[in-house]
């Protein structure tokens, strides 16, 4: 690789210089229209779908860069990468491509789904190690690792040539929408996480392009380059949703703010219920499987959050999802759309009493989908969780209105309430 500028981490000279040389080990992912998204923006709505790399999301780029350009020394003493995602099988399949021993660190709590995955794409040069219950332990177990052993630890993304590898994303693309669909973007929307996608995409964009808009979204439950950019410095989140795990990160890399500070893109935050909403209508109307990190973009042009007078490319960055999620994903939406709501009802212990509350509260298009309760001795009275889907996201007023004129006492769960977390 060339010298890394001192000023910017990157530059667009460095991306092309990657490109040419992941040609070979690279699936060319197509860039297609998405009339669903079309619609609703407006605008014409394209796809880059390195939900379909062969290890299913774009991290390969970085990994296989990354090990291509170590020393013939460092070839010999192997790599350690920690990660439960996608990091790990980009890792994986650019060892086995290289023909590098690595050993790949992730939480016990790892679904067996992922594990398999990570073994099968590293075979005999990859060794996979389950260690504590939380990323954090994994990564403190990779490091002591590679202090420990001499090998080299593979960053997910705060290094110039993961950087690199990861901007080839945006120049792919930028060219097939010219030269296969004779387009040119206007704006180009990327998901977020610790900030090597956009800072290598940015990189090459704002030299090679630089009327297009860029626009970084992150879930609103971790919006660490947010953070940092306001703070001139990364800082570490102490709350975070993990829900949207591909880009839940505590804390952005130095380098990924150093090049976000350099080119200015907008950030954006969308709400982890609208982001399962999002991959629910990219699964059910597109016919695309995508994990929440690799439906941030979209979501956001989904929301309205992002508006555009002319063609907007989207990078659909993963779809390693684990189908155990769909209930939550289901749960979670339903609950951003307003359709799904939580109640504790004050039933008093007698005949009858749950026959009211059906007569007195529930319209016609309610269901109850949930309802725990247990029979107390010696009590008048006991609450039972109620849970309520309703046909329409208005026909909550009403509901609450006969719910106030039944005189039955009825308390509301709000979904900002801890309580939620056992419920979605």
């Amino acid at each position: 690789m060339t010298t890394v500028d001192p000023v910017l981490p990157l530059s667009a000279g460095e991306v092309e210089e990657a490109a040419e040389r992941l040609e070979s080990v690279l699936r060319r992912t197509p860039v297609h229209l998405s009339q669903r998204l079309s619609d609703i923006a407006g605008v014409p709505v394209w796809l880059k779908r390195e939900d379909l790399q062969s290890v299913r999301s774009y991290k390969l780029r970085g990994a296989h860069l990354f090990l291509d350009s170590l020393t013939p020394q460092e070839r010999e003493a192997g790599v350690v990468a920690a990660s439960a995602g996608n990091h790990a099988q980009g890792v994986a399949q650019a060892c086995a491509v290289q023909e590098v021993h690595g050993r790949i660190y992730v939480p016990g709590t790892t679904p067996r789904q992922k594990r398999d995955r990570i073994v099968a794409l590293g075979g005999e040069w990859v060794e996979l190690v389950l260690v504590g219950d939380t990323f954090d332990d994994a990564a403190e177990a990779a490091a002591d690792d590679a202090e420990r052993t001499g090998a080299t630890l593979v960053p997910p993304f705060d290094h110039p040539v993961v950087m690199a590898g990861q901007g080839t994303v945006a120049r792919e693309a930028i060219e097939q929408l010219r030269s296969e669909h004779g387009r040119e973007a206007s704006t180009v929307v990327l998901p977020v996480g610790g900030g090597g996608l956009l800072a290598g995409c940015g990189a090459w964009l704002r030299e090679r392009t630089p009327s297009v808009r860029i626009v970084g979204v992150e879930p609103a439950g971790a919006v660490s380059m947010a953070a940092a950019v306001r703070a001139g410095r990364p800082v570490t989140l102490h709350e975070m949703d993990r829900f949207v795990d591909g880009a839940a990160v505590r804390r952005v890399g130095a380098g990924p703010l150093a090049m976000v500070q350099a080119i200015d893109p907008e950030l954006l935050a969308v709400e982890e219920g609208a982001v399962c909403t999002e991959m629910l209508a990219l699964y059910q109307v597109d016919g695309i499987i995508t994990e929440p990190a690799g439906a941030l973009a979209a979501t956001a042009v989904a929301t309205g959050a992002v508006r555009a007078d002319a063609d907007v490319l989207v990078v659909v960055s993963g779809g390693n999802n684990d189908v155990s999620r769909y209930n939550e994903i289901l749960e979670r939406s339903m609950v951003h759309e307003g359709l799904k709501h939580y109640f504790l009802v004050t039933f008093r212990q007698e005949p009858g009493a749950l026959r009211r509350f059906l007569d007195q509260v529930l319209g016609p298009d309610d269901d109850i989908v949930l309802f725990d309760y247990i029979k107390r001795n010696n009590r008048e009275e006991g609450p039972a969780l109620v849970g309520l889907e309703i046909g329409r996201a208005e026909d909550l007023e009403l509901l609450m209105a006969r719910m106030a004129a039944s005189n039955m006492e009825i308390e509301r769960v709000d979904p900002t309430d801890p309580i939620y977390r056992y419920l979605t």
